[in-house]
């Protein structure tokens, strides 16, 4: 009971998108929950949702901006299950007083190993062998075998938790990391496993270059065709950081000219990646398209709602 004698009100979260019912169990031990995963597609269904909500839960396709921060007046804290926030006006909710907490670290281990399995893939060349041996072809003659990594460099464009992870393990494999971000200051202790150089000796030297940035103005098609032409022709590209870094049709080009050795793309500027979009990349072979799935494995998906809703919990219980 309250000083008033009042009894309180209980907090609600409404969780917008996928969650699973273990963690649906854990907020419903303390507070009301509105459970609907497909919620975030019916814009006026989900302001009328959020009208009591002290809390909302999303991943990536629930907007969060001041439409609905207008809606949502008792609205405090949003949990993002996962890191990127570009569907996120953080701005706005600053100046409403809502908290923001994406699961920092909670992905960062299954991303890591996708960079280093796409590496993997590309430099050696041979795991698409699979439809000519089926046809009985035996497809050794006049083929290389690839690159190893060992004695390559890696080139880590931001230097954060999950590029930390990447350098990690292609260290253990014997590569050479170099790594370029002006937001990670000059003393950190995260460079003693890299080398900190400027972008334009980053592309220059790399044989792998790996994408770990957030998309901001600054960062929206870092990757363009200048960048490009810095690259050796063998270099390999990665990204996994968000869709807008990369200038996609540039890539292409460079692909299909034999201008690069091979990229993996995770994220895309339009996603769902579209036919018309698909297009651009179509007939190229050394390339790997992924749907936005570098973070997702079993064990992150554990990890990620788990810290989501443990922290928000914290918030709204610390916020009573």
């Amino acid at each position: 009971m309250s000083p008033t004698g009042q009894k309180q009100r209980q907090r609600q979260v409404v969780v917008s998108e996928y969650l699973p019912m273990p963690f649906i169990d854990r907020l419903s031990e303390k507070c009301e929950v509105v459970y609907d995963p497909d919620l975030y597609g019916d814009h006026t269904r989900l302001l009328q949702a959020v009208s009591e909500a002290d809390a909302i839960v999303i991943r990536n396709r629930t907007v969060i901006d001041q439409a609905l921060l207008a809606a949502a007046k008792r609205l405090r804290v949003v949990g993002r299950l996962g890191v990127g926030l570009d569907n996120i006006d953080l701005k706005a909710c600053s100046a409403a007083g809502v908290h923001v907490i994406p699961a920092i670290g909670a992905n960062a281990v299954s991303v890591a190993e996708y960079v280093i399995g796409a590496a993997l893939v590309l430099m050696r060349g041979v795991f698409g062998m699979t439809p000519s041996m089926l046809r009985g072809e035996w497809p050794r003659q006049g083929h290389a075998f690839g690159r190893e990594l060992a004695g390559k460099t890696l080139g880590l464009i931001g230097f954060g938790s999950i590029a930390n992870e990447v350098a990690i393990r292609a260290g253990a494999l014997g590569m050479v990391i170099v790594a370029h971000d002006p937001h990670v200051r000059a003393d950190h202790p995260s460079w003693q496993a890299a080398r900190r150089v400027e972008l334009a000796r980053l592309l220059t030297v790399s044989d792998v270059v790996s994408l770990h940035v957030s998309l901001t103005a600054e960062t929206r098609n870092l990757i363009d065709e200048s960048a490009i032409a810095r690259m050796s022709p063998s270099t390999v590209l990665i990204n996994t950081s968000r869709g807008g870094v990369v200038d996609e049709s540039a890539l292409a080009a460079a692909l299909r000219e034999g201008r690069l050795g091979g990229a993996a793309i995770d994220v895309f500027q339009e996603e769902p990646l579209r036919t018309e979009s698909a297009s651009t990349f179509a007939g190229i072979d050394n390339l790997l398209l992924t749907p936005h799935v570098a973070g997702n494995t079993a064990e992150s998906a554990a990890r990620v709602a788990h810290v989501t809703v443990e922290a928000v919990l914290d918030a709204l219980m610390r916020a009573l």
